[in-house]
């Protein structure tokens, strides 16, 4: 086993989103490097399910059940899993949906949705994190923005939380750094995910023509994958980038 394969060895991470796409993919590459991972989703089964995956491989993993959008249930599960597993050094705020609309068809409800889940839970996260890992004087938290924070046709109820993502994580490397905690973002571009299939479907096109079209316009020549992003995340948690705060990273391919 390479020393790089064990960046994470005696780390706890907390990872959420974590039943699908990005989050079972980072999941699953920081359980490799040898943290135990506490999987968070409102998807019940399918967490639980990478949990079980990921322990039948050899990895530490928990799964939890929540709504990220819940102070009280945040609090609750960070506590837990610092009082479980006696420390927290990553967390992964990778929890996202979408409800796209142009503006004048987009619903209160579909705004303050994507803004609570996209944004909110960042800052409930951190917060509760922050806690814990400002009285160990370490930690890292990383959490996912996206190319659409430049906006996006359709999307702007995700872009602005996604912009606002960018914000909140420079401010709390101002906050933080202080305590020996690093706060940075990953921008994913197009990554191949349910939720860009879904995309695809809005705006009437075959998943796999638009993925194709994507690939077109991206100078690899390819879209993302879940493991493409799941990889910087993991480099972004890691003491390789214990110089790297404030930052948001992007993932496109080259793409303009």
């Amino acid at each position: 086993m390479s020393v790089t394969c064990r960046r994470f060895a005696e780390h706890v991470a907390v990872v959420t989103g974590a039943a699908g796409g990005i989050g079972a993919a980072t999941a699953q590459r920081l359980a490799g490097e040898r943290a135990t991972v506490v999987l968070v989703d409102r998807d019940e089964a399918a967490v639980d399910a990478l949990a079980r995956a990921l322990r039948d491989a050899g990895h530490r993993a928990d799964a939890v059940a929540a709504d990220v959008t819940d102070a009280a249930a945040v609090d609750a599960l960070v506590a837990s899993a610092a009082e479980r597993h006696g420390r927290l050094d990553v967390l992964v705020n990778n929890a996202g949906i979408t409800r796209d609309n142009l503006l004048f068809r987009m619903t209160d409800a579909d705004w303050e949705t994507v803004v609570d889940v996209n944004l909110k839970s960042v800052f409930l996260c951190s917060r509760a994190a922050q806690r814990v890992m400002v009285e160990a004087r370490r930690g890292a938290i990383v959490s996912l923005s996206s190319r659409s924070a430049r906006g996006n046709r359709g999307q702007a109820n995700y872009s602005a939380a996604k912009a606002g993502i960018r914000g909140l994580t420079a401010t709390m490397a101002l906050e933080l750094g202080p305590f020996g905690i690093r706060a940075n973002a990953v921008a994913p571009g197009y990554i191949a995910t349910a939720m860009t299939d879904a995309t695809a479907r809005r705006i009437g096109l075959d998943p796999e023509e638009h993925r194709a079209r994507a690939a077109a316009a991206t100078p690899l020549r390819r879209v993302g994958t879940p493991d493409d992003v799941a990889g910087v995340v993991a480099f972004l948690a890691s003491e390789d980038a214990a110089y790297v705060n404030g930052q948001t990273i992007e993932i496109n391919g080259g793409a303009r």
